[in-house]
């Protein structure tokens, strides 16, 4: 019997009546009582990552798809700092993480003792809480379930918002033991600590909030944009019908709607005499920004009254014009109450449908062949990502990557209320992508992924015995040998060639079907419409673009839409 054997298995044992359910293992031998403490728990799924960062993102990516924490925990030293990525983006996008290093104990700190760095609060004030206990000594067994308990309810949002928790726990010899009786718990199995203000406590909007609000918007043109976030989607639908101003949203949002919001928003803002001939007032956001930057810079020119609707704590105003913040939850049915039943709603949304109908049918014309016009030759970026939403299965989950797949999506594939959209937008990057996705997978969700190849390569860790997991998950890589997003930016037109390849194209050369073969997984180069191998399991599609093709494929596309709203 050991004690920290005793007290690892108090705080699994705690974690499991908090409702976590799965734990995210990278090797290591500094972790091995709470490694064995988790693997001894059958309550717990336990997964396995020959990395850290991998096995991080896999974690966070069960928190995005389910909304519960899930642990990770690693050995001590560097192994520790390869989460901090996927910490970063727990807590940017509210995302809920149980976070466990493990060190040596004190007394081996500072004296040159192998794989020992300072780990005390290592990730700042990223995360929502922290906590070191300390070596387990007997006089802390009173402890220990109160501190396992509030951890999940701190990664759950106690304070305010859902996010990341670190805790850094010392283990001295021996490592290897076995449990004692634990501590009491609650009878019944109830956790130590039951927050029962929620996950978001006193959020609901207030009707002085949204009295205040309607007395901003009532008979005026506008218009509501819908980010991830949104917590009350057909709430939000409802409103713009009855205001009758367009639904900008993103697949995040849940607002994807036919017939009830706009599609493709990008393109038609980058059309100067349509934004002209629809002036704004107003204009109510609701959860967090989208990704396109037409968006945020018709906001700046128009300089309308900007309302965000958000959650607690959050900030979301990266055009620095909002007019009022106020809380998400509730504010869109709220309003709904408050029209009138007389009430006459702008003509605004139906112009906009109009024109979003226009420009569905050009995209799906010069990307799908779906009409009399010459489709674009070969495969187009575009069209993967059309193709990929339209033909996933009801129920499943998209992770879209950063850079360009993201922004494709957004921009042009078409509405599909019965597939989850996931994304890392907290900080935007492209880190632990495939390990996200994996993460996604394992709740038992059909999943895809949608990733660029720099982004591929970049997480090919996570492609380490994968072949092996038990997940249905399809991997579609848009492979343009380097950087596609860099070929939009200025870069491409003012630096020369030469200088742009190397450093912002940066081709890799990289053979990414042998890659996939080398781990053993099923891949194969791919256009849309072609087969694909196996109903289900892990395979990887490879749809080779061009990068400067790309560009005048996008430009083409909203060139076309631009002359068809023109008439």
């Amino acid at each position: 019997m050991t004690i920290a054997a005793t007290f690892c298995a108090t705080l699994v044992d705690e974690w499991v009546r908090a409702g976590v359910t799965d734990a995210f293992v990278a090797p290591g031998s500094r972790s091995t009582p709470l490694a064995l403490a988790l693997a001894r728990e059958p309550r717990l799924r336990i997964h396995v990552f020959h990395d850290e960062r991998s096995a991080s993102f896999a974690a966070l990516g069960h928190g995005l798809a389910t909304g519960t924490p899930a642990v990770v925990t690693c050995t001590s030293g560097t192994a520790a700092a390869h989460l901090h990525a996927a910490v970063i983006e727990a807590s940017l996008s509210s995302v809920p993480l149980l976070v466990c290093t493990t060190d040596r104990p004190p007394e081996l700190q500072g004296v040159g003792a192998p794989q020992t760095v300072d780990q005390t609060k290592l990730f700042g004030d990223v995360v929502r809480h922290y906590e070191a206990p300390g070596v387990a000594v007997d006089e802390m067994t009173g402890a220990w379930r109160s501190i396992a308990s509030r951890l999940v309810a701190e990664a759950r949002g106690a304070s305010g918002q859902p996010g990341p928790v670190h805790m850094n726990l010392g283990f001295r010899d021996p490592l290897v033991g076995d449990p004692d009786d634990l501590p009491p718990g609650r009878p019944g199995g109830a956790p130590w600590h039951v927050d029962a203000r929620g996950p978001l406590y006193g959020s609901e909007c207030s009707q002085g909030e949204i009295t205040e609000v309607w007395n901003r918007i009532r008979g005026l043109e506008g218009a509501i944009v819908a980010g991830a976030g949104t917590t009350e989607p057909s709430a939000v639908l409802t409103l713009g019908q009855k205001l009758g101003w367009p639904v900008l949203a993103d697949h995040r949002s849940g607002c994807r709607a036919e017939g009830r919001s706009i599609v493709h928003a990008d393109s038609l803002l980058r059309v100067e005499a349509f934004t002209e001939a629809n002036p704004v007032d107003v204009i109510l956001r609701f959860g967090r920004p989208l990704a396109g930057k037409a968006l945020s810079q018709w906001l700046t020119a128009s300089n309308p009254d900007l309302i965000v609707a958000s959650e607690p704590g959050r900030w979301d105003d990266p055009e620095r014009l909002a007019a009022l913040t106020v809380t998400e939850e509730g504010l869109a049915r709220g309003l709904v109450s408050h029209i009138p039943s007389d009430y006459t709603p702008s003509d605004s949304g139906r112009r906009w449908l109009h024109a979003d109908v226009t420009a569905q049918q050009i995209v799906a014309e010069l990307i799908d062949g779906a009409g009399p016009g010459k489709p674009l030759e070969g495969v187009t970026e575009i069209g993967v990502a059309r193709h990929v939403v339209s033909t996933m299965k009801p129920g499943g989950a998209l992770v879209v990557a950063s850079s360009m797949p993201v922004r494709d999506v957004e921009w042009f594939a078409p509405n599909r209320r019965n597939i989850r959209v996931l994304a890392n937008r907290g900080a935007n990057g492209i880190d632990g992508l495939i390990a996200t996705a994996v993460g996604v997978a394992l709740t038992g969700a059909s999943t895809t992924l949608l990733i660029g190849d720099v982004a591929f390569l970049h997480d090919s860790p996570a492609l380490v015995a994968l072949a092996r997991r038990r997940i249905d998950l399809t991997i579609v890589v848009i492979d343009n040998d380097g950087g596609g997003i860099f070929s939009f930016l200025p870069q491409a037109d003012q630096v020369d060639t030469d200088t742009f390849e190397k450093l912002f194209g940066t081709p890799h050369g990289t053979d990414l079907v042998a890659l996939c073969s080398a781990h053993g997984i099923p891949a194969i180069n791919w256009s849309p419409g072609d087969d694909t191998p196996g109903e289900v399991g892990v395979r990887v599609l490879v749809a080779r673009t061009d990068r400067a093709e790309n560009v005048r494929v996008h430009d083409k596309v909203n060139a076309a839409i631009a002359k068809g709203l023109a008439g």
